[in-house]
């Protein structure tokens, strides 16, 4: 295995799940395999840490590969040859799983947040003690199946884009934009996090409060819950600075249900699963931002609260 001195900047991922590992497979496959990061020495012990893991995965067109990943802890001393640590855990994860690793990475490491949501971004940078941080969103699908084994399911765009500190390297944007298929750097990347975070606000609650999958929401009876959804979400991005387009943007978010009609949300799943949701980081931040704005989100508060007491529910049945 190169190291960063050989030529190729070391890469890390944070967050072995179902785009964690997706990641790695792209980027082992076009340059060097980055490391993947435990969640702790206990589960580095728990994944035979000393040994490489063989990742099994299975593309788009159902070609199966298998590569060896070198997993590697918190406590590790190589955290230090990291040059890039790309974050792919869950919005409500971020935090607790950065903060005993910042302080381990070299004065120069760049971050790139990876996850659902938004909110994390603005505690992690007031940690990196002068390290640049960068933010991204994707639509690619992919499943696992077993903890070793994702299924891409779908080719979607990655926006990567600039948030605070140092700028990432050339080497680095270009490394990840050669690596992740239908990727691109976007400058500023805030507006297209927005019209992700107004995606997931219209669709993931309301999936998972009527127990149904994506398509069902293009009913007609679901229309104005939608539309009131993203209304409060026009507002309080104005309110931040940012415009966005309130025709594409509803025209995108039912393009998006039509596109995804057979698909379960993430939060649907994650509460029929009984699992803590990212409500938080999508309808919550919505809210938290109205707040600081003192715009009142009556659609928002109410779907927030709703799926609070499903996941309350199901984490204490």
């Amino acid at each position: 295995m190169l190291n960063s001195t050989d030529g190729e900047s070391k890469i890390a991922i944070l967050g072995a799940g179902a785009i964690g590992q997706l990641l790695f497979h792209q980027l082992a496959k076009a340059s060097e395999a980055p490391y993947l990061i435990g969640r702790s020495a206990h589960a580095a012990t728990a994944i035979n840490i000393s040994n490489m893991t063989p990742l099994h995965f299975t593309d788009v067109l159902g070609e199966q590969v298998e590569r060896q990943a070198q997993l590697i802890c918190p406590e590790s001393q190589q955290l230090i040859e990291i040059d890039l640590l790309i974050v792919c855990v869950k919005a409500y994860q971020v935090l607790d799983a950065l903060k005993p690793l910042i302080p381990k990475l070299k004065p120069h490491c760049h971050l790139l947040l990876l996850h659902n949501g938004m909110g994390p971004h603005l505690k992690i940078a007031k940690l990196l003690n002068g390290r640049g941080l960068s933010l991204g969103t994707t639509s690619q699908g992919a499943l696992r199946p077993k903890p070793w084994h994702i299924i891409q399911t779908g080719t979607g765009l990655t926006q990567l884009g600039h948030y605070g500190g140092p700028m990432m390297s050339m080497q680095l944007k270009q490394q990840l934009l050669d690596s992740i298929p239908n990727s691109q750097w976007c400058e500023p990347i805030l507006p297209m996090l927005w019209q992700k975070l107004a995606i997931n606000i219209a669709i993931n609650p309301l999936t998972a409060i009527y127990n149904c999958r994506n398509g069902e929401l293009a009913k007609p009876q679901y229309h104005n819950d939608i539309c009131a959804l993203l209304n409060e979400v026009f507002t309080v991005a104005e309110a931040e600075g940012l415009t966005l387009d309130r025709s594409a943007l509803t025209q995108r978010v039912f393009d998006v249900i039509h596109l995804t009609a057979n698909n379960h949300s993430s939060m649907h799943q994650d509460i029929y699963y009984q699992r803590k949701t990212e409500i938080d980081a999508i309808n919550g931040y919505l809210i938290t931002r109205a707040q600081h704005h003192h715009i009142a989100t009556p659609c928002n508060t109410k779907v927030y609260q709703q799926i609070i007491t499903l996941q309350n529910y199901g984490q204490s049945a």
